[in-house]
């Protein structure tokens, strides 16, 4: 009874045992041997969750065990060099590492879920665009609010036009502003060399600084038409279209889970298909109500777009025409005043530098 409660202590701690082999390198059966057969009983009778703990957490360096004897010693000669506080350690780091491994296997399930879930819903999104595609399958459409997108791509694709124009009109009208201060300059500097043609020359010199300086304030004006342009399109309408996708996608989902209760409604009403319909009835109503809250919010945002296109377009427009009739009708005082009245910088955006006029 001492030897066999030794040997319990022994393969409860992952102990090493001594194999004795015969000569051809094979393993021996020796009926006589008892050690051997009381310790492969006791292997046995571990039970599954003792050896898995033993396989993951494996034998530290208090816990091996000294095998004395050759070929054909018995479990007597087995000395253990571990201790009970030594065991108990052992099981305390088998549950933390269970533990571990359970947090790992709920992340994982709940990732194979999230994947699930996806991959259903693209599966019934694409057969319903194919449907639609092919004209198999029906679409739920809202005549008005399509028309009001159509007019909103096709009103944004328009004022991308105008902002390209514009941002071309401010290059040339820049360069054009540079020559004339090159120009300036050159006239300038020949007045002060040559004494017989110092009064011409210094007469084109003042009028191409005040060309410049008059271009200079119209650059501030175009550059400020095309800032507001550019929100306008590239920010204001841009964030409704974003909103009108997320509405198109909700719709698409909509019609593929609607078409998806409408054929299992159509097949046979064994208690398997009732319990699907159920589900497919629930998934119905929760990407109705999405598509629903959609359709709201595109509405809403569709009106305060039109709203504030209205008002933003009317300043800009009223500022582009004003500075453009004053600058070449060469009326100085009425291009400064129209840009005071919108509260534009008579310096142009990103312009570091004072300009050549400051300086003088």
């Amino acid at each position: 009874m001492r030897t066999l409660g030794m040997t319990d202590s022994i393969m409860s701690k992952a102990a090493t045992m001594e194999i004795p082999i015969n000569s051809n390198g094979d393993t021996g059966t020796l009926p006589e041997d008892d050690g051997l057969e009381q310790a492969a009983q006791i292997k046995w009778s571990l039970d599954e969750k003792d050896l898995q703990q033993v396989m993951v957490s494996g034998p530290n360096l208090n816990e091996t065990s000294i095998v004395s004897g050759g070929y054909g010693g018995t479990a007597e000669g087995i000395i253990p060099t571990s201790s009970i506080k030594g065991s108990s350690m052992h099981h305390s780091g088998s549950s933390q590492s269970m533990t571990a491994e359970e947090v790992s296997r709920g992340v994982a399930v709940e990732k194979f879920d999230i994947m699930k879930k996806w991959g259903i819903n693209t599966y019934k999104c694409t057969k319903q665009m194919i449907s639609e595609r092919f004209g198999r399958g029906s679409r739920t459409v809202d005549l008005e609010l399509e028309a009001q997108i159509d007019v909103l791509r096709d009103t944004k694709c328009k004022y991308e036009s105008i902002l390209g124009l514009a941002r071309a009109l401010t290059n040339h009208f820049y360069n054009m502003v540079q020559t004339q201060h090159a120009l300036g300059d050159t006239f300038a500097d020949l007045s002060q060399k040559s004494p017989e043609l110092q009064d011409e020359f210094g007469y084109n010199a003042e009028t191409q600084k005040l060309l410049c300086k008059n271009g200079e304030t119209l650059l501030g004006a175009i550059n400020f038409f095309v800032s507001g342009i550019n929100t306008l399109v590239n920010k204001t309408m841009e964030d409704t279209l974003m909103t009108i996708k997320m509405y198109e996608n909700a719709r698409l989902e909509f019609d593929a889970y609607r078409a998806d209760l409408e054929e299992l409604n159509m097949g046979p009403r064994d208690a398997a298909t009732l319990a699907r319909i159920d589900t497919a009835e629930q998934q119905y109503q929760i990407h109705k109500d999405k598509y629903e809250r959609l359709r709201s919010d595109v509405t809403i945002k569709l009106k305060f777009l039109d709203e504030n296109k209205v008002k933003v377009m009317h300043k800009q427009l009223l500022l582009f025409h004003n500075a453009i009739s004053a600058y070449f009708a060469g009326n100085q005082q009425q291009l400064e005043q129209t840009l005071k009245q919108f509260n534009v910088k008579l310096r142009p955006p990103g312009s570091d530098k004072p300009s050549w006029l400051e300086e003088q």
